[in-house]
């Protein structure tokens, strides 16, 4: 993907030498001594190498080389774990990309205040790990753990208990942040309410890098469910089983999370781990719902209404899986999905839509006809409890020219459709750098232009992940 040409300064020897004043020659990294997965994400569609890498220990560093980077024109671009999916934090204008996984610590644990405080380099599977011991949860639930809570807060991820429990937002009480002349700001704190003017902790959550550098964040916990239980739910095709989610929710169930699967998809996971999940049915689609709660009988009354709507809406059958065998199985299935489909081609470009759950169907209908009319592969998974779809069109043998012609207007058309349907760019993942023009094409002008008054009251300069979400 072609990238706009834009001017900032050149990083020369006197810059170099600064930013090892700051973090130490072995923090900072040239050249072919950037390992090559600095230049992209987890899809690699978006490729661009940064003239330096840094890696940070703390925030006074990000606060001297941002104030530095503001002060020479040197553009710069926080990076995590780089699980993204849009090339959000990948350097398309060269300059500084600025390593955070180093600042990992859990730096509080407050259980008086349900709260815990971390830096932003902190793995979501360590977050969980830590506060489980303490019979404690960090509620939002993305599928990949790896990421960094830091990425999670740029793109307000959401996740599997997104139906339940909402995303990264909703758990954010407070950020240290880095704003793009260098000085440090504290937003919010352990309260639970907060209406002292502007929620700037929402609008820094989402924002993808572009308005601040969050170095520290509070996050809300809450009490460790003590029971949870899953069902796996297979159908005779997809559009019965999504045309059971609403039925679901209408019957007063709230499942912790409603995930959907295509009989395709999961035979791609299986075949990725080399084992099956526990259903002999002919089933096409799947539905995996998840129930927690603190006491069985409340569990097993709404998996029990659960389950019953769904026979009553087609499904074969509803399978407990209540064993850790069984556990294993559906969820390491579930949760390699990306992975599996991934391993199944030579490339692929991801399109997260987010519709309301009683579009989902026409949606989904409507990919088959776009492979036909494309001629790619197309596999979709999601969370069919909120609407958010995961859409992969997948490269195969096709040459690179082709290749891009043919994802263009696969995305073209898929995006058009989602706003038909009253959908929306993305639902967690972000904009970053992929998804710009489809974001402009469904808001327009006018929320185009206040977006970029934000983004000048914030950062003038436009030095901090410019190029990134307009």
């Amino acid at each position: 993907m072609k990238v706009l040409e834009k001017t900032y300064k050149k990083i020369n020897k006197d810059d170099i030498d600064f930013l090892k004043s700051i973090v130490g020659k072995d923090n900072v990294s040239q050249g072919e001594d950037i390992h090559e997965d600095f230049c992209h994400d987890e899809l690699s569609s978006i490729s661009h190498m940064p003239d330096v890498l840094v890696k940070i220990e703390n925030t006074e560093q990000v606060s001297k080389i941002i104030k530095y980077s503001f002060n020479n024109n040197i553009p710069i671009v926080p990076r995590g774990s780089g699980t993204g999916l849009v090339g959000g934090a990948v350097a398309i204008y060269g300059g500084i990309l600025m390593d955070m996984t180093k600042m990992n610590k859990i730096i509080e644990l407050d259980e008086g205040n349900l709260t815990l405080t971390v830096e932003p380099g902190a793995l979501l599977m360590d977050i969980a790990e830590y506060v489980e011991e303490y019979d404690l949860f960090y509620a939002p639930n993305p599928g990949e753990k790896s990421a960094t809570i830091g990425g999670n807060i740029s793109t307000n991820a959401g996740g599997m208990r997104a139906l339940k429990y909402g995303v990264t937002r909703d758990h954010i009480l407070g950020l240290e942040i880095v704003l793009p002349n260098g000085e440090i700001l504290n937003l919010g704190g352990k309260v639970v309410k907060n209406t002292t003017g502007y929620s700037l902790i929402d609008l820094i959550c989402g924002s993808e890098g572009t308005l601040a550098v969050v170095t520290k964040a509070i996050l809300k916990l809450m009490p460790l469910p003590k029971k949870s239980l899953s069902l796996l739910v297979p159908f005779p095709n997809l559009d019965t089983a999504i045309g059971t989610v609403p039925e679901m929710l209408k019957s007063r169930i709230t499942p912790t999370a409603i995930e959907f699967m295509e009989r395709k998809v999961l035979e791609s996971a299986e075949e990725y781990l080399g084992k099956k999940i526990p259903d002999n049915s002919d089933a096409a689609a799947y539905l995996l719902l998840t129930f927690d709660g603190n006491s069985s009988h409340a569990i097993e009354k709404e998996y029990e209404k659960a389950a019953r709507v769904c026979i009553d809406n087609g499904a074969f059958d509803a399978y407990i899986v209540d064993t850790e065998e069984r556990k294993e199985t559906v969820w390491s299935a579930r949760n390699t999905l990306l992975e599996a489909v991934k391993a199944s081609t030579t490339e692929m470009d991801e399109c997260d839509v987010v519709l309301p759950r009683t579009n989902i169907t026409k949606f989904i209908n409507y990919l088959e006809k776009i492979q036909e009319e494309v001629g790619t592969r197309i596999r979709s998974f999601g969370h069919a409890g909120d609407g958010n779809l995961h859409v992969y069109v997948l490269r195969d043998n096709l040459d690179e020219e082709t290749w891009h012609k043919k994802l263009d207007k696969a995305f073209d058309l898929m995006y058009k459709k989602s706003l038909e349907l009253e959908g929306l760019v993305s639902g967690e993942h972000g904009i970053g750098y992929a998804k710009k023009k489809f974001l402009i094409n469904q808001y327009g002008k006018t929320y185009i232009d206040i977006l970029k008054n934000i983004k000048n009251v914030f950062d003038p300069k436009n030095i901090l992940n410019p190029g990134k979400i307009f």
